[in-house]
């Protein structure tokens, strides 16, 4: 097994302070079980449904095992952010975007690609890590054809129901694969439905009283322009229609204040609706709802099942892959939600009608709840976990694929 080496070369020195700290705390508790046992590369990122699932699985991988965990990732990511601040070191490589993009922003993906290979087979060199997980986004794709270069062990983690690019140039390749969706097993070798890691706190919701209904409106962190324009068009509408209902609508930072006054324009009762910029506790405001109404990223549906939210999505029409929509048919097809396309809320009485006939209706609520209920792995993170350190352990009896390169 290779040695530690907790000197890596950094973007920002204090990551290794605040790694070393929290991978230390984790080693004097499990009394003094030497830290680098076990090497877990992870790469990828991008959205927060890359990086938050794969910081869950790294927090796994220390607290059971003692691992030591690096994360490739790029710049332009949420991982910049997110990794160093859970105490995880982060090395970067430039590499940009294929899908949804320019030409000419192609063809520099495509000119850099090779150099992003190298530096990932660089880093992979130095750190010596037992087994790779790539997680999708921007890095997952070098990084994943480094460790296949290398014959390294390797993992795939695929959150939707349609796997993005960078998954499906190597899923066949891998040696493992952890999906969130069995339609998405297909693309990958030996793939494994173990659900995405979401906090425990969605888990143990205890379901709302069926009056007064609530609806939460959200559309991720950053909200959703096509709800904030739309909501507002019928808020009057729905309140007169539904009895004592109440609305809070997440619209994001740069919407909120345009958002609360398309509300108090329309002349809904003000008493009854309340636009917030962000909502902090999503699991709070989760437990009081009847009903969500949110695209279907692959987090969101996660937490919506772990939750047992019924739910109105309605897919981002520009995701790649269309893999929203994917997530979307999935959920509806348990029978825990109902679908909209964008284009659906053209017409905002089409909207007002499903939300009705969902928010009028308690006993199709509680079926629609039992049914998201179907679709939660409370156990994800660990199974996943659990999955790379069998696949390390596999490889371990012929010693470390790097010694010799």
């Amino acid at each position: 097994m290779p040695e530690a080496q907790p000197n890596l070369p950094l973007e920002n020195p204090d990551q290794l302070d605040r790694a070393s700290h929290f991978q230390a705390s984790v080693v004097l508790s499990r009394k003094g079980k030497d830290l680098g046992q076990l090497r877990v590369l992870i790469a990828g990122g991008g959205t927060g449904g890359h990086v938050i699932p794969a910081l869950a699985i790294a927090r796994e991988l220390v607290e059971r095992e003692a691992a030591d965990v690096l994360f490739i990732g790029t710049q332009r990511g949420m991982e910049i952010r997110l990794v160093p601040e859970a105490g995880f070191r982060l090395r970067l490589i430039e590499i940009g975007q294929l899908k949804n993009v320019s030409l000419i922003t192609r063809l520099r993906t495509l000119v850099s690609l090779p150099r992003a290979i190298a530096a990932c087979r660089r880093m992979m060199r130095e750190y010596q890590p037992d087994v790779v997980l790539g997680v999708g986004g921007y890095a997952s794709g070098p990084a994943m054809a480094a460790a296949l270069q290398l014959k390294l062990p390797t993992m795939a983690f695929e959150p939707n129901a349609m796997p993005g690019l960078a998954n499906r140039l190597v899923g066949k390749r891998v040696q493992a694969a952890a999906v969130n969706f069995p339609s998405a097993a297909e693309y990958f070798n030996n793939a494994e439905v173990t659900g995405i890691p979401v906090r425990p706190e969605f888990f143990n919701l205890q379901a709302p009283p069926p009056a007064p209904p609530h609806l939460l409106v959200f559309g991720g962190s950053q909200g959703a322009r096509l709800f904030n324009d739309t909501l507002p068009k019928i808020a009057r509408d729905l309140l007169a229609a539904v009895p004592d209902l109440t609305i809070l609508h997440q619209s994001g930072t740069r919407h909120a204040i345009k958002t609360e006054e398309a509300y108090a324009a329309s002349g809904a009762d003000p008493a009854r609706w309340t636009v917030k910029p962000f909502c902090d506790d999503m699991p709070a405001r989760f437990a009081r709802a009847n009903l969500v109404m949110a695209r279907s990223g692959a987090s969101t549906v996660a937490e919506l099942a772990a939750a047992g939210k019924p739910a109105l999505l309605v897919p981002f029409a520009a995701a790649a892959d269309d893999h929203q929509k994917r997530n979307a048919e999935e959920m509806v097809n348990a029978g825990a939600a109902i679908m909209l396309n964008e284009w659906d809320l053209d017409s905002p009485a089409r909207l007002l009608q499903g939300l009705v006939d969902l928010l009028s209706s308690h006993d199709r609520l509680v079926a629609m709840s039992a049914a998201a209920r179907t679709q939660a792995h409370p156990a994800a993170a660990e199974h996943i976990a659990r999955r790379l350190v069998t696949l390390a352990a596999r490889s371990s009896g012929s010693g470390s694929q790097l010694k010799s390169l």
